[in-house]
């Protein structure tokens, strides 16, 4: 290397280090705002990202967002799909694994050894069984509960989960013999549980698919296949879209109700936590930028001095925004640490969960603090227009 830039290098550095040390109480007062603004940015792009992922789980407890259906068709299996298309179904995404679960109804008489007649229902063959019930508490209460229900009975007994207004109108109680029967097939199961929402699974009886199969007399046919998608409304909706491609002959619909909200919500919070840390930014700009105008006035001896030795403007500000630089990646380093620790208290506080570290969320706050303390530094590029003849005159 050339002795001379070396030698200017170790200059540089020297001078860099002294304009750092040469006033604490001002350095402690930039770094403090540079790490708190970086602290609060690393927080609340951590729940950000975080809340991401906690809404898609939260709306994948309510149920299946993509659903496959038949198109109208004039066969004999009208209304129904081959249950062979759930194996072509891909279920590794970059966001996670979707859950698969597939339906066959049918409408047949239900009968309970209490009841007086039998009782036209829907049955709902579902694999696996009661994939997703609920139950919900008296109208004065929480809103309903959604919950994974497994049945308790041993294997070689069917089971099935009645509709709140079926039970009712069948005078059935948990764990009765419950006979179903259409035309000249029949099938048994026992009540293992309940189910309450409000809707129209209230008035159906959820069975085994194979169980279904055999009472509508359609083997491996299916009347719908069901996914719970994770990820956002976008991926999902991508996910439905290359879904639609390979399934031409079928009809891939997501149910917008649930993707519509998750999107809503997301948005609405994505957007007032983006707000909040461009405001944080720019308060932290402002406080960083009142603490560089008051170093501009008492650099200009020091200044006058550099350009009177030979220095040039073009150098002497590069040594500025360096400070300045280096200032943004000290407090962006140890403020990005403490926000990403805050942020998981936050979390807890707010959703109830601790937030996940992220571990993007801390260059790209080292970067957003560099970026703010090199802009904060505008005052002293003033500097660059100081003449050493009017510093030493005594006119500046």
């Amino acid at each position: 290397m050339n002795p001379r830039r070396l030698t200017n290098r170790k200059m540089f550095w020297r001078i860099l280090r002294r304009l750092l040390i040469a006033n604490p109480g001002r350095l402690f007062v930039i770094l403090l705002a540079l790490g708190s603004g970086a602290a609060i940015t690393a927080a609340l792009l951590n729940l950000q990202i975080d809340a991401n992922r906690r809404i898609s789980n939260e709306f994948r407890a309510f149920g299946p967002n993509v659903i496959i259906l038949p198109k109208t068709s004039t066969s004999s299996t009208a209304d129904t799909l081959p249950e062979s298309t759930v194996r072509s179904i891909p279920v590794n995404l970059p966001s996670g694994r979707v859950v698969v679960s597939s339906a066959l109804y049918v409408v047949a008489s239900v009968s309970a050894p209490q009841s007086a007649k039998p009782l036209a229902a829907v049955i709902a063959g579902l694999n696996p069984l009661a994939y997703l019930t609920a139950r919900s508490s008296p109208p004065s209460s929480s809103p309903q509960e959604i919950r994974r229900y497994v049945p308790t009975l041993p294997s070689s007994q069917a089971v099935c989960v009645v509709g709140d207004r079926v039970a009712k109108h069948l005078q059935a109680e948990q764990n009765d013999k419950l006979a179903l029967s259409n035309g000249d097939r029949q099938e048994s199961c026992i009540f293992a549980n309940g189910i309450t929402t409000g809707g129209p699974e209230d008035d159906r009886v959820e069975i085994g698919l194979r169980a279904a199969q055999r009472l509508a007399n359609l083997p491996d046919r299916l009347s719908a296949i069901q996914f719970i998608v994770p990820g956002t409304p976008k991926q999902i909706e991508d996910y439905a879209a290359s879904l639609q491609k390979q399934f031409a002959d079928l009809d891939v619909r997501p149910i917008r109700q649930f993707t519509e909200a998750q999107a809503k919500i997301y948005s609405r919070i994505s957007g007032l936590l983006n707000f909040t840390v461009a405001l944080v930014l720019i308060l932290t700009g402002l406080c960083v930028m009142a603490a560089m105008t008051n170093v501009e006035m008492e650099r200009k001896t020091d200044v006058g001095l550099m350009k009177a030795i030979g220095g040039a403007t073009r150098r002497i500000l590069r040594l500025f925004l360096a400070e300045a630089a280096l200032l943004g990646l000290i407090g962006g380093a140890l403020g990005a640490a403490a926000g990403i620790a805050l942020s998981i208290g936050l979390g807890k506080a707010v959703f109830g969960l601790a937030a996940r570290p992220r571990l993007i969320v801390y260059p790209v706050t080292v970067v957003l603090t560099i970026l703010v303390a090199i802009a904060s530094s505008f005052p002293l590029r003033r500097l660059g227009s100081v003449r050493p003849a009017a510093i030493f005159r005594g006119e500046a």
